[in-house]
């Protein structure tokens, strides 16, 4: 017998534009309808134009009954219960997140059921829990994030203190912090004979902005482009390093007789 599993889902439906992921149910000759993971009761379309991108012969050959499938809300029609999607318009990165958050999703909810084991509550009441969990921080997995960071203080209005100190610390155990990455380019000149070694002096300076927790990586892009990443735990302090350390080259360059300027790239 398969053992039971808690899975929390939303009521309602879903927002044009959100990306979804659900499992195909049935595949027939001009679509496949799926079941959506995250919503109660909810059974989308996608039809065989919004597979994927040009003439499909046999759609059976893109999708097949019970496979995860990431996917695009289209439109959504709730008087007719109609939830029109694409799979097609999901972009690598879109799916790739979207896999993650569902994985951590799944973890959540494993782990209310441990705390539910020790404190004796019952699947009833664990969804009344993720349900209000979900309500206030959108995702299970989030709130777990929160209690990591922040305290179980933060949760015990919620979900109470007990509940709350034993999400706590199941979160310190298996949430790390997130870490940040900013990044930009150098374009460093010298027409000097040592050229080379001056640039590298100069870039060689960035690293006088380390502070702790901090960490940073110089790349050779191309003459007479050099790319710098500032990883940290929040963006206030990357972006302190990044500026101290764009600060420290263009100065040295300047006065090893070169020039240069610095180029932002987005996060």
């Amino acid at each position: 017998m398969k053992e039971k599993r808690l899975i929390i889902k939303r009521s309602g439906y879903p927002s044009k534009g959100e990306i979804v992921i659900g499992t195909v149910k049935r595949v027939l000759d001009f679509g496949a309808f799926v079941s959506l993971d995250e919503y109660e009761g909810r059974e989308g379309m996608v039809h065989i134009s919004e597979v994927a991108s040009g003439w499909i012969k046999d759609i059976r050959e893109h999708v097949k009954k019970g496979q995860k499938v990431i996917c695009k809300v289209l439109d959504v029609n709730p008087k007719r219960g109609h939830i029109d999607l694409s799979i097609k318009d999901v972009n690598e990165r879109q799916r790739r997140e979207k896999l993650q958050q569902w994985k951590n999703e799944m973890k959540a909810f494993k782990w209310l059921e441990i705390i539910g084991e020790k404190l004796n509550t019952d699947f009833k009441e664990l969804e009344k829990i993720g349900k209000k969990l979900m309500k206030e921080y959108d995702s299970v997995y989030s709130a777990f994030e929160e209690a990591a960071f922040e305290g179980y203080e933060v949760l015990a209005p919620i979900v109470g203190e007990e509940f709350a100190k034993e999400m706590a610390e199941i979160a310190r155990e298996n949430i790390k912090p997130k870490r940040v990455k900013v990044r930009g380019y150098f374009e460093l000149k010298s027409s000097a004979s040592d050229g080379i070694e001056r640039i590298k002096k100069a870039l060689l300076e960035a690293k006088k902005a380390l502070v702790n927790g901090v960490e940073m990586k110089l790349e050779y892009v191309g003459a007479p482009k050099y790319r710098i990443v500032v990883e940290a735990d929040d963006y206030k302090t990357a972006e302190n390093v990044l500026k101290k350390a764009t600060e420290n080259v263009l100065k040295a360059i300047k006065k090893l007789g070169g020039e240069g300027n610095f180029i932002r790239e987005a996060a």
